[in-house]
Order: structure tokens, then C-alpha cells, then sequence
């Protein structure tokens, strides 16, 4: 059976700011949990061009995205609306306009890297946390700032911002930007003195009503950059969450927030030393250990006793600290040597090394035991422990090569 496609008037196509409008229902049919609605006419934005899909009501029924499908421009509402039936949409305002004032952003910003570079904006993506523009060119942070200012001396201009269709002979002489080879049937968004774009999708109608636009970040990407940015509300709310952040760290640090990254340098400093001083003073800790077990093990040998296994404990160990004590503990036993770093609350992490017995064929059995996880090859073994200190203690006590 072929699909007959519903023509819906796309209010939004010449008045992105159109918040509430009356439409008929042509057609509701039940979806996946949704119900598919066709109207005679809309202001809602169908997902296109890099912009979300709009959300509202329609006679106070949610409407959770939108979509322009084979069929025609489909609704999916949470409840059920009867064809014929007279409707009263509301678009969630405040979301599109954010996002038109993101999307106009990014009209002028990309004007404007071509005019001052030649680069070519060949991705955009509206995120959660930021707007993304990729670029096929490499720009600096220095680019960045001259960009941005001219960016916002357009808006600060407050120019109008026009949609049309032009005739195939006058797009034919248009210079536009445009990702795909358009002839027929082409809106084209025109930000005046700045940019001109084919476009789908609803922006505000002056460079004014953006407000600001701020670049965060360039990266490397794809042979050209990654661009990220925010504009108007979206970048008012990521400033006073940065504020909020800078003037918690600025209390935290004891110092004025312009000056928090001094104060932190500063610190970065003063740790370094400490943590210099704190591997040193592990080190000897390793050494003053491995002499008492070294004076253990001679005592033991005099009188005939020597350990066949040792099992140590150090809480404040890391890895490469039980490794140094492994390493240099085996030629104090007969069997193994296995040394703990942990708490009974946190877990151990361990290291186990042998010169007479081969390890890996005891692997399994020792994780199973101390109720761990890790491996290694035939003289050590390193891994996590799960089981408490006593546990611990006890198997090693009465460990036994022959299995």
C-alpha cells in the first residue's frame, strides 16, 4: 500500500518566534507508547539542521519530539487526539529560543571564520553542555579571540536576520554557505553583513536578541578543529556556574578569585615537595623493614627456625613500595613472601614473590583463599584481597607449596 504523505504548513519556516498557534488534527495514530500526530499546519521545529526537535502541548497534551518523516511532519504526543479536532499549540519557549539564539550564534561565528580565514564550517551539534562547529581549517586561541570579538561587535550591531526562498536564478549568483549541493527549493537564512546560509531551521530575528557569544574551546579534530561555544541564556547559566565554582575554590584556597590560579600553581608547588618527601620516607620505611626482618631471619637461623612463609602488612604501601619489599623479602623465607597494603574497610592490594615455588600454578588458588583478584608470573603476583587481615594471615600462616 503506498504511503500517502501529509503536507503540514510549516509556520516556523518564516517566524521562528512564533510561541502558540491553533492547527487541525489530519491524523492520530498509536505508536510505540505514543501517539503520531499529523497537523494541518505547525510551529513546531522538526530535528533537522543540527537543532533538537521542539517539545510542548497541544491542547495541553506533552509533545515529546517531532520529526519529518516520509509521512509528513509528525508530532509524538503523550496522549491520544482525535482527526478533525481544533488544537492549541504551545512551543516550550524557552528551550527554542535558547537554542535559536545557539543556532544564530553559530550562523555569524562560521560567517566569520570564512570571511577572516576561508574555513569552512563542515559540522555543527548541539549539545547538552555546549554548541560544537568543526571547521575543515586550523585556528589558534589567538584566532579565537578576534573571532569572538567580531562576533559579538555583530551582535552588539543588533542586524535583522531574513529567511527567503530565492528563485534557482538568483540562488545561482548567491554566494551562501551551504554543506550540500542545493539548486531548488532553498531557504536561506541571511544574517545581514555577516552571513548568508541555507538553513532549516528557526532563529531569532536580530543579532541583538542573542545577547552574547562566548568560544570556550578549540581543539584538533579531523585535520581541521573543533569549536565549542554557547550563546545567550545558555551562556549566562555556564557563567554563573563558573562563578559559583571559582568562588567556592577561591574560599577553599584563601585567596581573591582572579587570583586562584597563582594560589593553585603555589600549592601544585609546595605538594610536589611533599610528595618527594613522602616517597623518600616510604623508601627508608621499606629499608628499616626489610632490616628487622633480616635481623628476624638471622635470630631464626641460629636457632634452627627459619620462616617458610612471611606475611607483612604495611597500610600506607603502594604498589611499586610492595614490589621494592617483595623483591628484596624472598631471599628471607623459604616459600613465599607475600606483602598487604589496606584495611580491613577499604580491601588490600598485595604482592607476592617466591624463589622456590611457581606462583602461577598457585594463583587461582591464593585469590580463591584471600577471596582476590590478580596474577602475575611465576615468582610474583600482585593483585587486590578482599577477605580481612585474620583470613589473610591465617592462609599464609599454613600455606602449603605442594597445594
Amino acid at each position: 500500500m503506498k504511503m500517502i504523505k501529509m503536507i503540514t504548513q510549516k509556520l516556523y519556516d518564516l517566524n521562528g518566534e512564533l510561541k502558540t498557534f491553533e492547527a487541525t488534527v489530519l491524523s492520530c495514530e498509536p505508536g510505540d507508547g505514543v501517539f503520531n500526530v499529523v497537523l494541518d499546519q505547525t510551529a513546531f521545529f522538526p530535528e533537522g539542521g543540527g537543532q533538537p526537535a521542539d517539545t510542548g502541548t497541544l491542547n495541553g497534551v506533552a509533545v515529546l519530539d517531532v520529526q519529518e518523516t516520509p509521512r509528513g511532519i509528525v508530532h509524538y504526543t503523550a496522549g491520544e487526539l482525535a482527526a478533525g479536532v481544533k488544537v492549541q499549540g504551545e512551543i516550550d519557549w524557552q528551550k527554542r529560543f535558547r537554542r535559536m539564539q545557539n543556532h544564530t550564534g553559530e550562523h555569524i561565528v562560521s560567517g566569520i571564520v570564512y570571511k577572516m580565514y576561508g574555513f569552512n564550517n563542515v559540522g555543527f551539534h548541539m549539545g547538552s553542555d555546549a554548541v560544537t562547529l568543526d571547521f575543515d581549517g586550523l585556528l589558534t586561541k589567538a584566532d579565537m579571540a578576534k573571532i569572538e570579538l567580531a562576533a559579538n561587535e555583530a551582535v552588539v550591531k543588533n542586524a535583522e536576520i531574513t529567511v527567503g526562498y530565492p528563485s534557482p536564478d538568483a540562488l545561482a549568483d548567491l554566494p551562501y554557505r551551504s554543506k550540500l549541493n542545493l539548486t531548488e527549493g532553498v531557504r536561506i537564512v541571511t544574517v545581514a553583513g555577516c552571513d548568508t546560509c541555507a538553513c532549516c531551521a528557526p532563529h531569532v530575528s536580530s543579532t541583538g536578541r542573542i545577547g552574547i557569544i562566548k568560544l570556550l574551546d578549540v581543539m584538533r579534530y579531523k585535520g581541521g578543529v573543533r569549536m565549542s561555544m554557547l550563546c545567550g541564556f545558555d551562556a549566562l547559566a555556564d557563567y554563573n556556574e563558573k562563578c559559583r565554582n571559582t568562588t567556592a575554590v577561591s574560599v577553599l584556597l584563601s585567596a581573591k578569585p582572579n587570583d586562584i590560579a597563582d594560589a593553585v600553581e603555589r600549592i601544585q608547588a609546595e605538594l610536589a615537595v611533599s610528595q618527594r618527601s613522602y616517597a623518600q620516607l616510604k623508601q627508608r620505611l621499606v629499608e628499616m623493614v626489610l632490616d628487622a626482618l633480616t635481623k628476624q631471619t638471622l635470630a631464626d637461623e641460629t636457632l634452627s627456625s627459619r620462616e617458610e612463609n612471611i606475611c607483612i602488612f604495611e597500610p600506607i604501601f603502594d604498589m611499586a613500595d610492595l614490589r621494592r619489599l617483595v623483591t628484596a623479602g624472598v631471599d628471607l623465607c623459604d616459600d613465599v613472601f607475600a606483602a598487604f597494603a589496606g584495611s580491613d574497610e577499604g580491601g588490600y592490594t598485595y604482592v607476592i614473590g617466591s624463589k622456590s615455588v611457581d606462583l602461577s600454578q598457585h594463583a587461582r588458588v591464593i585469590n580463591t583463599a584471600i577471596s582476590g583478584r590478580g596474577g602475575g608470573r611465576s615468582s610474583m603476583l600482585q593483585g587486590s584481597a578482599a577477605a580481612d587481615r585474620k583470613t589473610i594471615e591465617a592462609y599464609f600462616k599454613n600455606f602449603n607449596k605442594q597445594g
